[in-house]
């Protein structure tokens, strides 16, 4: 899966110093996802962040989580060399250079089994349900006994977006590809549970986001 032709609001990333991008959501939401993070993972092992775009979150996860080795992945080129730019800059010895990775394909678990923690930031409402199914498919059967499964982004709650601004961001999307969109909750919750995994509570984040964990007890 190429990345999507999206809605002017949707995954902006703006050039910076040398090969560097920046995203301003990342910068918004960065903080706030990292004390989430760090509350929920594994002191160690290995951690996959599944489309981690600029790189911005990447150093902040791996700071944050110094006994995780991180393995950020992108499908975009310029996005995987943003990624590396910002790790340089790091000199991070727990985070690993990028590697492609298209989380929407099938069959991925087997070369990343194993891992510890897998996170999955502001993805879901960008790709269809068939994608976004197969992605938890493939985390579920990544994670190693023990190993988690953190979403951050927004969802519906009981098929409604929860502000106007959500509604409205949920209807630009599914104008632009009626097979995007908000995912409702109790839907990947129920995915997740298919999946094997036991799914905790959703933590409220800032601007209406959840941080959804779901943990391999097997």
């Amino acid at each position: 899966m190429s990345r999507r032709s999206l809605p002017p609001t949707a995954s902006i990333a703006h050039p910076g110093d040398g090969a560097k991008l920046h995203a301003p959501s990342a910068e918004r939401n960065c903080e706030a996802i990292a004390a989430a993070l760090a509350d929920i993972a594994p002191s160690d092992g290995r951690a996959l962040e599944i489309a981690s775009g600029t790189g911005q979150h990447a150093v902040a996860f791996a700071t944050v989580t110094p006994g995780l080795i991180w393995q950020p992945t992108e499908i975009d080129p310029a996005r995987r060399a943003s990624i590396d730019a910002y790790a340089a800059e790091a000199d991070l010895p727990n985070l690993r250079p990028s590697m492609a990775l298209d989380a929407t394909e099938a069959g991925w678990s087997v070369q990343q089994s194993g891992q510890a923690l897998i996170v999955l930031i502001n993805l879901l409402h960008l790709i269809s349900t068939p994608e976004a199914r197969r992605i938890v498919t493939e985390a579920a059967q990544a994670l190693a006994r023990g190993g988690r499964f953190a979403i951050y982004g927004p969802f519906l709650r009981d098929g409604q977006a929860t502000s106007e601004g959500d509604a409205r961001f949920h209807a630009s999307l599914m104008a632009q590809d009626p097979a995007i969109g908000y995912k409702d909750l109790a839907e990947v919750e129920g995915w997740l549970v298919a999946e094997g995994l036991t799914v905790n509570s959703p933590r409220e984040m800032p601007a209406n986001n959840l941080f959804l964990v779901a943990e391999h007890r097997g």
